[in-house]
């Protein structure tokens, strides 16, 4: 007979104080740990893209000068508007657009939305009449 020959029919033995752990929660007590704390997010800062900011020559500069006059002659005109957004952290940002009524505050070079959004005039790069902007294909 061999060495196990007494117990190898036999059935595995089963807990009587506990349930058994299932298989996912077994697998995790073996994961890596993390030795570098903070290395995976400065990983993901190092990989996240930025864009960099477009600067608009003199004739777009007047078309966006024209419609902005023209769209906040009435108070309260909606429009959309794209515009730049500076990275906090890394070179570079993000262009967004905001929707909504807005006024134009002429001292502080600002656009004003309905909902307290402010959006300098030197970081647009379009604006238009909601609505009235191209739908792309």
């Amino acid at each position: 007979m061999s060495r196990y020959g007494d117990i190898i029919s036999l059935p595995h033995p089963e807990p009587k104080a506990h349930p058994r752990m299932p298989m996912s929660a077994r697998a995790a007590q073996f994961a890596p740990f993390s030795a570098l704390t903070g290395y995976g997010e400065a990983v993901g800062e190092t990989a996240r893209r930025t864009s960099p900011r477009r600067e608009l020559d003199e004739s777009e500069r007047e078309l966006l000068d024209r419609k902005l006059s023209a769209l906040c002659a009435v108070r309260g005109t909606r429009v959309r508007v794209t515009y730049f957004v500076p990275d906090e952290r890394k070179a570079g940002g993000a262009y967004t657009e905001h929707c909504g009524a807005v006024r134009l505050n002429a001292r502080t070079r600002e656009l004003i939305f309905e909902d307290g959004t402010r959006v300098r005039l030197d970081d647009v790069v379009a604006l238009d009449a909601e609505g009235d902007a191209k739908e792309e294909d």
